[in-house]
């Protein structure tokens, strides 16, 4: 009797015993599916912080317009030079140089024409024109002129005979330019830039001593 009920028995222990091994597995499968989904997260997480990382550096540097800047080269050569330190103090001045706008940006500066001006304490002694040009992504545009200045139209001559004693002649050159810098192509955004600078030269070697640019 009793070797009958252990028969009995043995199927239902069987299966339970199937019953905790499957369940288990199910257990064991539940896991390592919500560990490959975790880590699904945060790898997704990691890939969308990278595109912001390089969404705002390619927002930061390439797709943002920097001011060209606008200069004259100190690569002068003086061509004539004749001062008069007499009763009528006067110079007469010609050299050539270098127009040079520089593009620091991701894409084209296309700029309009424009004049500059030279002075001599604040007055007019001559300008030159600089035709509208362009400037290539991240280069310089170098644009040769030739300049001209005499002071026959300056209202006070004596400063300009105490500065002519001293062996130097002082001038200003300044002016402003408006173009627009294309970036990638697609988009426009205006850009202004000023040159001021300014030029000495000697008098008796007749050269240039410094030309300074803000």
């Amino acid at each position: 009797m009793a070797e009958k009920n252990q028969q009995a028995w043995a199927p239902t222990n069987g299966y339970t015993r199937r019953s905790d091994q499957e369940s288990g597995t199910d257990q064991s499968d539940h896991e390592l599916k919500r560990k490959k989904r975790i880590k699904l997260a945060i790898y997704i997480a990691i890939f969308a912080v990278f595109q912001m990382i390089v969404i705002g550096v390619f927002g930061a540097v390439v797709m943002k317009a920097k001011t060209p800047k606008f200069r004259l080269s100190n690569n002068v050569h003086v061509q004539k030079l004749e001062t008069n330190q007499e009763s009528s103090p006067s110079f007469d001045l010609s050299f050539t140089t270098q127009v040079r706008i520089k593009n620091p940006n991701f894409g084209p500066y296309k700029f309009d024409g424009t004049t500059a001006t030279f002075t001599y304490q604040g007055a007019t002694v001559g300008e030159i024109t600089i035709l509208k040009g362009k400037a290539g992504m991240k280069s310089t545009k170098k644009i040769d002129v030739s300049v001209s200045l005499n002071s026959t139209n300056l209202p006070n001559k004596a400063s300009v005979g105490s500065e002519l004693s001293g062996g130097t002649l002082t001038l200003g050159s300044s002016a402003n330019m408006n173009g627009k810098v294309e970036l990638m192509w697609i988009m426009k955004k205006k850009k202004s830039t000023n040159m001021n600078c300014t030029i000495v030269f000697d008098v008796q070697p007749k050269t240039l001593r410094s030309l300074e640019c803000k």
